[in-house]
């Protein structure tokens, strides 16, 4: 179906209801992926996400030289060729929609001895790489971009890399990750800064790899030189994908749904904590550690919700779930206002304006800012909207169908392979009438 248009058609009303294990998280698996290449020995990942994102840093390590056997469902066995052991690639690595595999990769190719160029598809062309190519750039990576700063990126190999000390101007996960990769390149020690927390699944999988990795508050730490050692990786549920689906049990009348083996990393909880304010009815249950992240069972049931001035603090903990809470804002009573977010606005899509204009499309009153959005909830009507291939917001506007008046269109869902593979056949399992056309 990739490649093609398609289209979804939701019809209004439903409830969610049943049990429901989304697929596997997305950020765990590429790195599952990278660190087990990069690793001495064999590692094993179940619960990989089979999406084109994560199967795009797949093809590039094959493209290196890493020996990868598919063993099932989720199930992958990498068979690691050490930090030096990648071997340079016939042609260039195409990393498909993925932001988050083109800057962690850049950090790993800026290491290596053999030149590599790097491409994506129309959107990730658009996508802003100088947040990685400059601070690469200080601890000694040759790596040039586009005019514009965007991909494709061509990295030099045979570069020294030195250790940097980097104080990170706008919090980035991916920003940090690319400089703690490079950073096992490099002489002496790297340290990143963060203004704020991100997602922490790089120093997690680290430590997991057997690589010492030292937090000092927002500072994080590593000395270059040292060997990553292969093993198991189990990969949660992906709170992203969760997301939408917390969303449309909090806003459909009667639903009562449980998401089983949700990943629930402190960095990745906002949208929990943002829906609990605005009134949520969310149960964290069964929490355990699986490979050092921890995983529980969410019971979510329909509650009214209310609007509520987002707090900055949670924006970078809930960055990617932000079109999912855009649709949990326009069902609530009363404004939500968001501030903090600029970021949204350099996603697959700039999230902010092409939330507002489909919000708009269904009646919904919401005005775009710099770096934000005013929305005031209420009825939502029908109509057709855009989703710029954006995979989440394909994936919001189709639960806004559980509240909308009529049928609701969504234009140009085929992206949502990148991150949801069967998300059609899923929704409709849990309540959703979604039907799906190329």
């Amino acid at each position: 179906m990739h490649g093609l248009n398609q289209r979804y058609t939701v019809r209004p009303g439903g409830r969610l209801a049943g049990r429901l294990r989304v697929p596997g998280d997305k950020s765990i698996s590429h790195r599952a992926i990278m660190f087990g290449g990069l690793a001495e020995g064999v590692t094993e990942v179940d619960g990989f996400l089979e999406g084109a994102d994560c199967l795009a840093t797949l093809a590039a390590f094959q493209a290196m030289g890493v020996q990868v056997e598919t063993l099932g469902a989720g199930h992958v066995r990498v068979h690691g060729v050490g930090l030096h052991g990648l071997q340079e690639p016939a042609g260039p690595l195409d990393l498909g929609n993925s932001g988050t595999a083109m800057r962690l990769m850049a950090g790993v190719l800026a290491g290596q001895v053999f030149d590599s160029t790097m491409v994506g598809d129309a959107s990730l062309s658009r996508r802003p790489m100088r947040r990685i190519t400059e601070p690469l750039a200080l601890m000694g990576a040759r790596i040039e971009t586009a005019q514009n700063g965007t991909p494709p990126l061509r990295v030099r190999g045979g570069q020294r890399l030195n250790g940097l000390d980097y104080a990170m101007p706008v919090a980035s996960a991916q920003v940090k990750s690319a400089l703690l990769l490079a950073g096992l390149y490099a002489e002496g020690e790297t340290c990143v800064t963060e203004p704020a927390p991100t997602r922490d699944h790089t120093e997690r999988m680290l430590t997991g790899f057997g690589y010492e990795v030292k937090r000092d508050g927002a500072r994080i730490c590593l000395q270059g030189g040292g060997i990553l050692s292969g093993g198991r990786v189990e990969v949660p549920a992906d709170i992203s994908s969760a997301a939408f689906f917390l969303v449309g049990a909090s806003v459909a009348p009667g639903s009562d749904l449980l998401l089983e083996h949700v990943g629930i990393n402190p960095t990745r909880t906002g949208v929990i904590d943002i829906l609990r304010l605005m009134g949520a009815d969310i149960e964290v249950l069964e929490e355990r550690e699986v490979g050092g992240e921890p995983v529980a069972n969410l019971r979510v049931r329909h509650a009214p919700l209310h609007g509520i001035e987002i707090p900055e603090t949670l924006v970078p903990l809930a960055i990617d779930e932000f079109p999912a809470l855009f649709v949990a804002a326009a069902c609530a009573e009363g404004e939500t206002r968001l501030s903090g977010a600029a970021e949204l606005r350099v996603k697959e899509s700039d999230r902010i304006q092409v939330m507002a204009d489909g919000l708009v499309a269904l009646g919904v009153d919401a005005e775009p800012q710099a770096d934000g959005i005013v929305i005031r909830g209420g009825e939502l009507g029908g109509g057709t909207v855009d989703s710029h291939g954006d995979h989440r917001i394909a994936m919001a506007f189709a639960m806004a169908g559980l509240r909308a008046a009529w049928e609701i269109v969504v234009n140009d869902c085929a992206n949502v392979e990148t991150s949801f593979p069967g998300f059609v056949a899923t929704a409709c399992a849990a309540g959703l009438e979604v039907a799906v056309e190329a």
